[in-house]
């Protein structure tokens, strides 16, 4: 059991990458207040985990019946992706968060939410992830294999939110210029993340 904890939980670890999402959280949340950012880290993880556990007990009978393949979700979830980082690279979301300023204003605990989209989902609940897990419970023999499995899950995503909440006050120490940098290389990072989600489903797709 402890061997088949510890290649989940490497597995998982790799797949979720949470020192790759966490500066790149940080990016997304950089306007928001401490408690916001740690409340959308739990958020995220939270709902990434309720996505992953869904997928790992009925993921292989919803995607039959619904006739969906998994490099339909790597397609999709890269094209979502790469909206984000170009975003970021061209600052779209500072324009967007100046035309809601007044609004903010008025009420400032107001802040873009991003723990659903893009975090939880594609992010960290992402086509790789959402594979793996289901790759590790067709392999799972009984019920305590199932639940080491699901113990794992759950270790990663306790790394992950911790890793999560820490990047924001981290990048947030550096400045506005080194955190402007920052962001835009994360947007960049981002983009090849996308466009090799896209890459990995159409190679799926057709077999190549």
């Amino acid at each position: 059991m402890t061997e088949l904890f510890i290649s989940a939980f490497i597995t998982l670890f790799v797949v979720i990458d949470p020192p790759g999402c966490a500066p790149i959280y940080a990016g997304l949340t950089k306007d928001a207040s401490t408690a916001q950012q740690r409340s959308m880290a739990i958020r995220a993880c939270f709902i990434a985990m309720v996505i992953l556990v869904g997928f790992a007990l009925f993921g292989e009978q919803l995607l039959a019946a619904l006739h969906i393949e998994l490099d339909s979700f790597r397609i999709a979830g890269g094209f979502m992706l790469f909206w984000i980082a170009f975003e970021m690279v061209f600052e779209k979301r500072t324009q967007r968060r100046e035309e809601r300023a007044e609004k903010v204003t008025a009420n400032p605990e107001q802040a873009e939410d991003v723990s659903v989209f893009p975090m939880a989902m594609p992010m960290l609940a992402g086509p790789g992830a959402i594979a793996a897990v289901m790759l590790l419970m067709n392999n799972a023999q009984g019920t305590d294999q199932t639940l080491v499995i699901l113990g794992a899950l759950a270790s990663v995503l306790l790394i992950t939110m911790a890793a999560l909440i820490a990047a924001g006050p981290l990048i947030r120490l550096l400045g506005d210029k080194v955190e402007a940098v920052i962001t835009r290389l994360l947007g960049v990072l981002l983009a090849a993340l996308a466009a090799q989600y896209v890459i990995d489903g159409l190679k799926g797709s057709f077999g190549i």
